[in-house]
């Protein structure tokens, strides 16, 4: 007898038999839920090298290089790590735990904290750090700090 390539049940009588999918239908299906994900992510172009919906893409496409035919060694890991990521993406725990107000205890507002954590904003309050001395070195020499310590 052959058994079929996908998960099925087979009952006769009082007894019933079933077995899982193959491995590679199974990492197919997988593969294919973490794609749907990505594309369901968004891409904050203020947060440049920062953002989740790029890092996510990236590690699929590291952990699913060979596409559906990739061999999972862990299943229950990229199961668990699949579903910790729809909670984040459908904000499972924000309407579970709604806030009374959308303000932290500072009174700073959602928006406010995403335009302050903008990479363009973040690398001008990096500048402001800079000392005096720094900033005219860079301004006026077009080879880097470390170079002259060689």
């Amino acid at each position: 007898m052959r058994i079929p390539a996908g998960p099925f049940s087979l009952a006769v009588g009082h007894v019933s038999l079933s077995w899982p999918a193959p491995p590679v239908a199974m990492a197919a299906t997988r593969y294919r839920r973490f794609l749907k994900l990505c594309e369901e992510w968004p891409v904050e172009e203020t947060k440049r090298q920062r953002d989740m919906g790029v890092f996510l893409r990236q590690r699929v496409a590291q952990a699913f290089r060979e596409g559906e035919n990739t061999q999972i060694a862990d299943p229950e890991t990229c199961d668990r790590m699949y579903e910790s990521l729809v909670r984040i993406h459908t904000n499972y725990y924000k309407n579970k735990y709604p806030r009374l107000k959308d303000t932290s205890f500072t009174g700073v507002t959602v928006e406010d904290c995403k335009m302050i954590l903008a990479t363009d904003i973040l690398k001008q309050m990096e500048d402001m750090k800079k000392g005096t001395w720094k900033k005219l070195r860079e301004k006026f020499y077009a080879k880097k700090p470390e170079e002259d310590s060689k």
